[in-house]
């Protein structure tokens, strides 16, 4: 198994910024998946908050052997830096035909960085079908801060995903995506396993920035998505911006010179 770290591209990068989330679809292999499950259905202790990652876990635990994988390893350090804290972590279940869903919600709303950001590191064991209700969650909406579950009474939204996988696919969200866990309908167990993880260093420039000035980057910070209205979308992308600026160092990106022209204060010029 190659050891180097994976990081992401700025394509990448950009497409997490638009979006909220990466999928990496099956990258965690078989063996660590079936140990993963009988690891979740017994439980895991506690980790304390604030716990550096490399101290969090042993070496003979799946989560360690999760995290060490280049794909995933290389995708943690290009969001939130070389040593990150945990904040916590918990086992998500859904029973056989439990009969209901958890509300759509957003993590956290006290946390309302402009310029930062945590990561919830959701990690499917096995395959998820669309029977099996999936977690789903709402592209886009990372950036728009909500109250909790007052979007709980929002039943469906053009554009919303549902997620289906395969066995070993790990999702990173942005902390503020609006999101929650679908009822499952089959006669088998759902697992997730979650962690959140918090930066220690500046979030700058953290991945493979090769691609930097690749068109591509903008087409991604571009992008709507089809629950967007049509004139509050532009705060989504001006949102963006920022959070594009922060993350790059570059205080002069911009979309349509959207950013530009509202921080346009020109110095006032004696004339004596």
């Amino acid at each position: 198994m190659p050891t180097s770290k994976q990081l992401l591209t700025s394509v990448q990068a950009a497409r997490f910024v638009a979006q909220g989330f990466l999928r990496l679809d099956a990258v965690v292999p078989q063996e660590i998946n079936e140990r993963a499950i009988a690891t979740l259905t017994e439980g895991l202790p506690d980790v304390p908050y604030g716990t550096a990652l490399s101290q969090a876990f042993a070496q003979d635990t799946f989560v360690n052997e999760l995290l060490g994988l280049p794909v995933i390893a290389g995708a943690v350090e290009s969001l939130v830096g070389p040593e990150p804290t945990v904040d916590h972590h918990a086992i998500h279940i859904r029973e056989p035909r439990e009969g209901q869903a958890q509300p759509l919600h957003g993590d956290a709303i006290i946390d309302v960085r402009p310029d930062a950001f945590d990561i919830q590191l959701m990690y499917y064991p096995h395959e998820v079908t669309a029977e099996m209700g999936g977690t789903l969650s709402v592209p886009g909406s990372h950036l728009r801060r909500i109250n909790e579950t007052d979007v709980g009474r929002v039943q469906n939204l053009r554009g919303q995903t549902r997620l289906t996988c395969p066995a070993g696919t790990v999702v990173l969200l942005h902390h503020g995506i609006w999101h929650g866990g679908r009822r499952n309908d089959t006669a088998r167990r759902r697992y997730m396993y979650k962690l959140r993880l918090n930066p220690t260093v500046p979030q700058v420039r953290l991945w493979d920035t090769t691609d930097l000035h690749d068109p591509a980057v903008t087409a991604e910070l571009s992008t709507y998505f089809p629950w967007y209205e049509q004139a509050t979308a532009r705060l989504e992308i001006y949102n963006r911006v920022l959070l594009w600026r922060a993350l790059t160092g570059d205080e002069l990106f911009d979309i349509e010179y959207w950013v530009t022209r509202v921080s346009n204060r020109p110095a006032l010029r004696s004339h004596a």
